[in-house]
């Protein structure tokens, strides 16, 4: 749905974008994770056409940013940090008025009403926009970016300024909306990356570092791939036998932590993971498992293990080694 290819965006000698790719496949939601200026409005700004690129090519549904402006505009709704909101105007006329600006085909005031209804704001439609609360401003800035049924949505910064209530609710909302759109959610807040998005793009310095699902990243950045688990029965027993599994490199007991409970470290080879054959075993041992996690990193060491100088330097060394390596 959305390819966005060899991106560069400069201002004079400042980089903002430096040759970024990426894609987005229909129906998918996608976190756009990095810290304050990485780059992540600007990409937004130039799939959405509002920004043009210094050099690269973005598509949306096939058709060109700069070569095909409306129809990729038809094809978007597009919310940004700061909602483009009329606070004069009640709810109903500024939705009115998006509405002829879009020049949406949609019949008008069915078509209205049913996004008022999917993100609530009913309650609010005859109200001054001024008066809403922050939440409720939100809310009427994703109305905004719905109008005609777009097909893409992105969002920047959605729950920024909100309290823990309002937050979920929009996060709520966005989820519903993914059944139906294909989201590009950007934010630097990680709890609402990892509640909404099935994978991540996380970009630093206009540098893209890290693209994939949450556990596929916290699992390849991690030095160690170990599952602790907390097992009855037998110590010795429980040790010899997570021995004998294939794929189980070693077993560390940490004692007793509960009565016939024992806590176990049992590491597996790279690019295996244990956790079905453990749940077999034991199982077929008569062993009950009471817990059991893995020792990946969260996805908050994750985002400051990507967004760290030594890393940004390592990956930029690697890449211009590679590139030394095709050219010669």
């Amino acid at each position: 749905m959305i390819e966005v290819k060899n991106l560069s965006k400069r201002y004079g000698q400042n980089v903002a974008l430096n040759n970024i790719s990426f894609s987005v496949d229909e129906g998918t939601v996608v976190g756009f994770l990095g810290p304050n200026g990485a780059g992540k409005s600007t990409t937004m700004n130039i799939i959405t056409g509002y920004l043009s690129a210094s050099s690269g090519v973005v598509t949306v549904g096939g058709y060109n940013t700069l070569d095909n402006p409306n129809e990729v505009k038809r094809l978007i709704g597009y919310m940004p940090e700061i909602p483009p909101l009329y606070p004069d105007m009640t709810v109903r006329e500024y939705l009115n008025f998006m509405y002829e600006l879009k020049k949406v085909t949609l019949p008008r005031e069915k078509h209205i009403r049913e996004i008022c209804t999917l993100v609530r704001i009913n309650d609010v439609y005859n109200r001054l926009i001024a008066n809403l609360s922050k939440g409720y401003k939100q809310r009427v800035g994703i109305a905004q970016a719905l109008l005609g049924n777009p097909p893409v949505l992105i969002l920047d910064e959605p729950t920024v300024g909100l309290d823990p209530k309002q937050i979920i609710e929009i996060r709520n909302l966005i989820k519903g909306l993914g059944k139906k759109h294909t989201i590009i959610l950007s934010s630097h807040i990680l709890p609402e990356i990892q509640a909404v998005c099935e994978r991540i793009i996380v970009i630093n310095k206009g540098n893209l570092v890290a693209d994939g699902t949450p556990d596929s990243l916290a699992h390849n950045l991690s030095t160690e791939h170990k599952v602790i688990v907390r097992m009855a029965g037998d110590e010795k027993e429980i040790k010899a036998g997570l021995k004998t599994l294939k794929n189980v490199v070693s077993v560390e007991s940490f004692g007793e932590k509960e009565p016939g409970v024992y806590e176990l470290s049992v590491e597996a080879r790279e690019g295996t993971d244990l956790r079905r054959d453990l749940f077999h075993f034991a199982a077929k041992k008569d062993w009950p498992i009471l817990a059991m996690r893995n020792t990946d990193l969260s996805l908050e060491d994750v985002f400051l293990r990507l967004t760290s100088a030594s890393y940004l330097r390592d990956n930029a060394a690697l890449q211009g080694a590679m590139k030394g390596g095709e050219s010669a």
